[in-house]
């Protein structure tokens, strides 16, 4: 009894030494757009909902939605540990390349996003006809997307640039959990890749 006692004295004084390390006024970080706080009406009046960085959120993006573009499908990691092994398919890790090499997707590609919409080729698609801005992808590959996780807007932005110029969204599979969730779920991860 006593031992139980002691650990319970040890396990609160961690816990209220590591309430007290947090700082008085923490950053918030967006959630919906620009917006740093949402307003939810309960019955015992109203409450606002603040996001701010823990060593699981690490990163200051905003809430991006589960279908970022019409006719995009959104998937798990199911469907990502598939799709690796799916000929049909290509995994896209859409970060930068330094987020990237710090760890991804065992298996996938690197291809940052402000690149996708001008490496298409990659992707299965026909480069634009002289004096045309929209890509052939009638024969393009299923393109698994995914960068840093719920609130990174990385994914997101190449794929309307790849629907913009006819890489069609409905073979635009969105892993909107990303790198977030694939390293809180323990899964492989591989690092130094370019």
């Amino acid at each position: 009894m006593k031992n139980l006692l002691a650990l319970g004295l040890v396990l609160f004084s961690g816990l209220i030494s590591a309430q007290s390390a947090a700082p008085a006024n923490p950053e918030l970080l967006q959630i919906i757009d620009k917006s740093t706080k949402f307003v939810v009406n309960t019955p015992k009046g109203p409450i606002e909902i603040t996001r701010v960085m823990t060593p699981c959120a690490k990163n200051k993006g905003w809430l991006q939605p589960l279908i970022p573009i019409k006719g995009v499908v959104p998937v798990d990691e199911i469907d990502v540990l598939n799709a690796l092994n799916d000929k049909g398919s290509i995994v896209v890790d859409m970060r930068v390349v330094d987020d990237r090499v710090k760890g991804t997707i065992p298996g996938s590609v690197g291809i940052p996003y402000t690149e996708v919409a001008m490496r298409m080729d990659e992707l299965g698609c026909k480069k634009p006809a002289a004096g045309s801005t929209k890509w052939d992808c009638s024969k393009a590959k299923k393109v698994y997307a995914f960068c840093n996780g719920p609130v990174c807007p990385q994914s997101p932005m190449a794929m309307a640039a790849m629907t913009r110029d006819g890489f069609p969204a409905t073979k635009i599979y969105y892993y909107r959990g990303g790198m977030l969730d694939w390293d809180a779920l323990g899964l492989t991860t591989v690092k130094g890749e370019f």
